[in-house]
């Protein structure tokens, strides 16, 4: 895999050669063959429906702008928030609904070690869950990251604290040959649902 930076908007990149697809699509395959649904959300969102819904840090970075008919959009910072108002409404009577989605992120972040200002997420989701499926989701991550590296750590007690989520049962994913920036996948459980993320631009810096 190759970068060109150069004529980029700051912190963003071109990437050559198909590894990050190959990613991807393995993923996918896998995924498709365990019954799961892809979704595809449009990246541009309203703004309120991120009001409360990310850190203020966050919130603070995220890419907002007034359309063409003035209204408040922006470019999605993640899609937690959509999915939650999906879980609420469209797949309120679906039970035990497992979808993912890849989908590209936005955040006007000052830089750090592997972090873009676009940057891809995998999303694995189980909504309005009738049992414990958090062992299991697990089991998903591990086989999808296992064929990639062999070197991880999975952590199933973590807490972490959100301010729209409170406290609840979390779970990391670790590649400890990223060092300080070495989470490659967290999940967690809610009322409605339960999920995990894979950061793919991490993954990449551990397969070149």
């Amino acid at each position: 895999m190759k970068e060109i930076k150069e004529s980029c908007y700051k912190w963003t990149r071109i990437l050559l050669w198909d590894l990050k697809r190959t990613v991807i699509n393995n993923a996918v395959e896998f995924l498709k063959s365990e019954w799961f649904v892809e979704i595809s959300i449009p990246i541009i969102q309203p703004q309120e429906i991120f009001s409360g819904k990310v850190w203020e840090e966050n919130n603070n970075m995220m890419f907002n702008f007034k359309d063409r008919w003035d209204r408040d959009v922006c470019l999605a910072p993640e899609y937690t928030a959509v999915i939650q108002r999906l879980a609420k409404t469209y797949f309120n009577s679906k039970r035990d609904l497992k979808v993912f989605y890849v989908q590209e992120c936005f955040r006007g972040e000052r830089p750090q070690k592997w972090r873009y200002r676009q940057f891809t997420q995998l999303w694995v989701e189980i909504i309005n869950p009738k049992k414990d499926y958090m062992d299991y989701l697990i089991s998903i991550a591990v086989s999808v990251l296992t064929p990639l590296w062999w070197e991880y750590v999975v952590d199933k007690d973590a807490t972490r604290w959100l301010d729209y989520y409170t406290w609840w049962k979390w779970f990391e994913i670790s590649n400890e040959s990223l060092w300080a920036q070495k989470q490659v996948c967290w999940g967690w459980e809610y009322d409605w649902w339960i999920w995990f993320a894979i950061w793919i631009d991490r993954v990449l810096e551990t397969i070149r």
